[in-house]
């Protein structure tokens, strides 16, 4: 049996789907630079946009398919002559072109929206595959609101394109319908029902609507699915499209229950994500996984003691593996006298245990009153609880940084992620000698604290 694990294609439509995203609109540079960054990055294919939408997405589209060498570059189009005509001659000097032409199949959008019938829909759908394919090997299909159409319609439609010679097929939920066992068992029924399967890859394009676009697209992969459409940030028409981050990482996390490979350099991840946001001028909501300010920051004080100990004990993946600096522990009300300590100790001020004490007593009304405590209000505190008087000992000149009070928590040593006995705290702060007994009261007094 082998142990080879299966290799996921990674479609990037963060410059096509993800821009159509209210206030996420962008210029020809600023797509050709997003594009550079995706390329770094490691996407397999970037949807450079909607040719025929514009003449700026147009130019936008021709001028990444001349600078943009390794990934394939798709642009997109409706079935019709038009658009297909449009895309390809943007897409004409791409090293890897590809057109993906898409066409609506569930009977709410062919009744209101197109006024087609299911075999007039069918007849179209392979024309256009038969004319993309004239000018290019490389034909996805989407078969718009997937989700929605009935399945024995949609094997229909999926074994004219095939035939006709579309390579990938693409299943978008297009309006976010979908939960992760109804289309795990959809994905099945395409694989076994579609004739020469075989050939061709599977995708999934999940929507956001419901909360589950990611758990959709995974369960899709699990069905079978090789090919996933997602976005920098998970941007997208309404409520977003599957976070590309969050694909990923979920597959390097968990590789136990997602034992896929992709070809993405996760360090460039968090650049990617702070291009898009100063782009767009769209921020990242801090409680985003994987690239949101709040992802590997701690406040509450039993979280920032085991951090501080062990970062694995409250991160399951490093900050450097997406490419974020450090993990932080913000001061607050929640925290507890050990991040306390080191910030103190950081600052240039060590404090015998009674000191501290009274130090954190002081640190906790403050937070209560002002939420995050700084930099500057902790030295103020710190002055007005004890004059210079030899309680607390200098370390070094204080400094009074601009930026809010954190602290950057440790890396985990790859060959000793559980390592004790340090004679310095992970900061380089030379520790003060105590008993064993004295070490292990505090450590149990801080987790209490944090309670």
């Amino acid at each position: 049996m082998s142990s080879e694990r299966a290799r996921i294609t990674i479609f990037d439509t963060t410059l096509r789907d993800g821009e159509q995203s209210p206030g996420c609109s962008m210029n020809q540079q600023e797509k050709v630079r997003l594009a550079h960054q995706l390329d770094r990055l490691g996407v397999d294919v970037i949807e450079a946009g909607f040719p025929i939408a514009s003449d700026g997405d147009f130019e936008s589209v021709k001028a990444i398919a001349e600078v943009v060498r390794r990934p394939i570059i798709a642009g997109l189009a409706r079935a019709c002559s038009a658009d297909i005509e449009r895309a390809w001659e943007a897409l004409r000097l791409a090293q890897r072109p590809r057109i993906h032409v898409f066409l609506a199949t569930s009977d709410i959008h062919l009744q209101y929206k197109l006024r087609m019938t299911r075999d007039q829909c069918v007849a179209q759908a392979r024309e256009a595959i038969q004319l993309a394919k004239s000018f290019c090997d490389d034909v996805e299909f989407s078969p718009e609101d997937a989700t929605r159409t009935d399945p024995d319609f949609l094997c229909r439609v999926l074994d004219a394109v095939v035939e006709a010679g579309a390579t990938t097929l693409n299943i978008p939920d297009t309006v976010g319908y979908t939960v992760p066992s109804e289309f795990a068992e959809l994905i099945a029924t395409i694989r076994r029902r579609v004739r020469e399967i075989e050939k061709v890859t599977i995708s999934a394009h999940c929507h956001n609507d419901l909360g589950m676009a990611v758990a959709n697209a995974l369960a899709a992969v699990s069905a079978g699915a090789r090919q996933v459409e997602c976005t920098i940030n998970g941007i997208g028409e309404r409520a977003g499209n599957a976070s590309l981050e969050e694909i990923v990482m979920a597959m390097r996390v968990r590789p136990d229950r997602y034992p896929y490979e992709t070809g993405i350099a996760s360090e460039q991840i968090f650049a990617a994500s702070q291009m898009l946001s100063e782009i767009t001028g769209v921020p990242v909501q801090p409680n985003k996984a994987i690239t949101g300010r709040n992802a590997f920051a701690h406040e509450a004080g039993i979280h920032q003691d085991g951090v501080l100990k062990n970062p694995l004990t409250y991160e399951i993946m490093t900050p450097k593996s997406v490419g974020v600096p450090d993990s932080k522990l913000v001061l607050g009300k929640h925290s507890g006298r050990h991040a306390l300590s080191i910030r103190c100790e950081q600052l240039g001020y060590q404090f015998d245990r009674r000191v501290l004490d009274d130090v954190y007593r002081r640190f906790v009304r403050l937070a209560d009153k002002i939420k995050h405590v700084e930099d500057h209000h902790l030295l103020e505190l710190i002055r007005d609880t004890h004059k210079p008087t030899g309680s607390a000992t200098p370390l070094i000149e204080p400094i009074i940084p601009s930026q809010e009070a954190v602290v950057n928590a440790p890396a985990p040593e790859p060959e000793r992620a559980f390592a004790a006995g340090a004679q310095t705290n992970p900061f380089g702060v030379p520790l003060r000698v105590a008993s064993e007994s004295h070490h292990e009261q505090t450590q149990q007094e801080d987790y209490l604290w944090g309670v």
